[in-house]
């Protein structure tokens, strides 16, 4: 398994595994299926060619089997903070590490931009196995946003965490 920063020609692959995460796990984004299906893989293509976010992607082979975008605020006075969003493996390849070892290399990628003294990220109170894996990696719970997320016919509150580096 190789993790490494995402290339424009890595659209289709991303694009592919964007819409099924989207489909397996979407109370867990905030982008709809259908939002993200309207976008082409150009789209995709000018995404992981953006300054200032860096997508990383697990791979077995030539399949990309997760990923985790980190966000580096960019105004002068939140400057000293990064966000992740956007984490996901598949389900064939859960339970070995990967969601690990794909947050491990955002926070060293973050470590290595200088400047960056904290990451947040956010996750659905109900998403305990992913809530488990950001603890032990040292994140901490600093709030919860009740009915942050409109589900359905419902609302899922989103828990904010924070790793101080």
């Amino acid at each position: 398994m190789e993790i490494r920063l995402l290339e424009p020609e890595d659209a289709s692959t991303y694009r592919k595994l964007r819409l099924e995460a989207l489909l397996n796990s979407p109370e867990a984004f905030l982008t709809s299926y259908e939002e993200a299906e309207s976008q082409t893989e150009e789209d995709y293509r000018v995404k992981l060619q953006s300054d200032g976010v860096y997508n990383f992607g697990a791979f077995e082979g030539d399949t990309l089997i997760g990923m985790v975008a980190l966000v580096p605020e960019t105004k002068e006075k939140i400057n000293h903070r990064s966000n992740v969003f956007a984490m996901y493996v598949t389900p064939a390849s859960r339970g070995k590490g990967i969601g690990k070892k794909l947050m491990q290399s955002a926070i060293e990628y973050a470590k290595s931009l200088g400047g960056v003294e904290q990451i947040s990220i956010s996750v659905v109170t109900q998403n305990t196995k992913a809530k488990s894996m950001y603890y032990a990696l040292g994140f901490v719970p600093f709030g919860t946003h009740k009915k942050a997320v409109k589900f359905g016919d419902g609302f899922l509150d989103e828990e904010y965490m924070v790793m101080v580096l």
